[in-house]
């Protein structure tokens, strides 16, 4: 039986916590707030979208940044062993569009409440507003010299040396003894659990602390950046729809080379600033700040072409030859869209739809399949709903989520270089990673 230390009340520490007290540890979690998982109560608008119920190769293929490295976390702990694990609980979920895991009361406060109790049957020590400042570690003994091999015995070729050479080694130098906290005492531990998450909405507390802890113990940490954000546009006239929800659209980021930086087909959202919703979102996760600079155009009407879509406005004008520009436009989109089209497209907006020429309306077909908007900047951390970069896992195993640099020291969830596009694949890495640590967390 180890001491174990959780920094962090979010879902990666209360699941770790529920795991390693499973396995037969004493577990304390240390959370800076005043109550647990507050990040948990904004995510999927306040019903928390815990995870998908795609298959294997789907969930594996959202995941952004270091696929393969999820490979054995997410076989140890699947996403239908996350449902399973909430419904034993006695948390009721259900599976809406995209295949998107909620519980079955629409609120996020039943995950929480869920770990919370878990833990509580487990006999975690839980201590809030306890916060961490840093990491207690000493030096291991150096075992790196070897005997020297009689000639001929065991000699390694100067080919071996220089392939071994090539490759990043990285070895435990040190072993965590406990954590300081910031009213200057100290606390023991065999292990220390970091799963402090990243900078996404820092008033939740995500400050950013366990990269601190990861870089005063040798660890590198991949440069950070906000993912899955809104995109602020150039065109003023976004802000006068805000609040637009567009369905069934497709959209393309183009870079000034012409290359296509990401397309996709779905469901946006215009805001004050410029575009958001599912589709938006998901381009900042796998373009990210490649998308600064770029033209997005926005396809209205992606599944006619440029020529049926300009047979459909000739049907428009013939069955309303009386309408002007704006009221023709108002067949074709929301009202709201077209008022503001309107004065954007090149013709003439006093001109009826009889009055209307067969270049016009080539014109406006190709508009309305082509409508550029120009990308001046991505939301910010105040937003985003996870962070891209963290703690390198190359330094981390895969299988334990321990550190290869610092024995019995573990990171898990999104203080680590993994993220997913939405739907719930960030909070089942989340999972994943902590029960895989919490279920591995060595004997001492």
């Amino acid at each position: 039986m180890s001491n174990v230390i959780v920094i962090g009340g979010g879902a990666a520490g209360m699941m770790t916590a529920v795991m390693a007290a499973g396995a037969g540890h004493r577990v304390r979690l240390l959370e800076k707030n005043e109550k647990l998982g507050k990040k948990i109560f904004i995510t999927g608008k306040g019903r928390c979208n815990l995870t998908n119920a795609c298959d294997m190769e789907e969930l594996l293929n959202q995941v952004m940044s270091n696929r393969r490295f999820l490979f054995s976390a997410f076989h140890g702990f699947t996403n239908f062993d996350t449902i399973d694990f909430f419904e034993k609980l006695g948390m009721r979920t259900k599976i809406e569009r995209g295949s998107r895991v909620f519980p079955e009361s629409d609120h996020a406060y039943d995950v929480t409440d869920a770990l919370a109790r878990e833990m509580r049957k487990r006999k975690v020590t839980v201590s809030l507003r306890q916060e961490v400042t840093g990491l207690l570690t000493e030096a291991l003994p150096d075992t790196s010299a070897a005997p020297e091999a009689f000639p001929g015995e065991g000699a390694v070729s100067d080919k071996k040396k220089n392939k071994a050479a090539g490759k990043k080694k990285v070895k435990q130098s040190a072993r965590v003894t406990g954590v300081c906290l910031k009213n200057g005492s100290t606390l023991l531990a065999d292990a220390v659990v970091v799963a402090t998450g990243g900078l996404s909405y820092p008033s939740t507390g995500s400050t950013g602390d366990g990269y601190r802890f990861a870089k005063e113990t040798g660890h590198e940490v991949v440069p950070c950046v906000p993912s899955l954000v809104s995109v602020s546009m150039q065109e003023r006239w976004c802000g006068e729809v805000s609040g637009l929800s567009m369905k069934n659209v497709a959209v393309s980021f183009v870079d000034r080379n012409g290359t296509v930086l990401y397309d996709a087909f779905g469901e946006m959202l215009f805001t004050h600033k410029g575009v958001s919703g599912p589709i938006i979102l998901s381009a900042t996760a796998e373009a990210s700040t490649r998308l600064q600079g770029t033209t997005m155009y926005l396809d209205l009407k992606p599944a006619l072409s440029v020529e049926q879509l300009e047979q459909r406005i000739l049907r428009e004008m013939e069955a309303a030859k009386g309408k002007q520009l704006k009221g023709l436009l108002g067949t074709l989109m929301p009202a709201s869209l077209a008022g503001v089209l309107t004065s954007v497209i090149a013709i003439d907006e006093a001109k009826t739809a009889a009055q209307i020429t067969k270049e016009e309306r080539l014109a406006l077909a190709k508009y309305l399949k082509h409508i550029p908007l120009h990308v001046t900047g991505l939301g910010g951390y105040n937003e985003a709903v996870v962070t891209k970069g963290g703690v390198a896992v190359d330094d981390i195993s895969p299988a334990t989520m321990e550190s290869k640099r610092v024995a019995g020291l573990y990171f898990v969830g999104e203080v680590l270089d993994l993220d997913a596009m939405t739907g719930g694949f960030n909070l089942q890495i989340a999972w994943s990673t902590a029960a895989a640590c919490g279920k591995n967390i060595k004997e001492t």
